[in-house]
């Protein structure tokens, strides 16, 4: 990935990552499937001027789902769950 603004596609704003936000200190995103650890470390610490410690990943995979007889499935996805050891990332602050 060449540009930084590819790779953060979202933050994730459930119940349990706000939680996991306020608990641990961890900021899900949702990321590029192509990205990696390195990539998104780049792109949160420039994006959002604060200090990174760890990067976990997972892979999301699509759920199956029905409309009428038609049986598909959503679209896999990928997510990021980045330790922060300075700085703070508030996502339910108004503009």
């Amino acid at each position: 990935m060449k540009n930084i603004y590819s790779v953060l596609q979202g933050p994730c704003l459930t119940e349990k990552a706000n939680l996991s936000q306020e608990v641990d200190g961890k900021v899900i995103f949702k990321v590029h499937p192509k990205a990696n650890k390195i990539e998104v470390k780049k792109a949160v610490e420039s994006m959002f001027n604060v200090k990174v410690r760890a990067v976990n990943t997972a892979k999301i995979h699509g759920k199956k789902k029905r409309v009428g007889k038609t049986v598909g499935f959503t679209s896999d996805w990928k997510k990021a769950y980045v330790t922060l050891s300075e700085g703070k990332i508030n996502f339910t602050d108004e503009l």
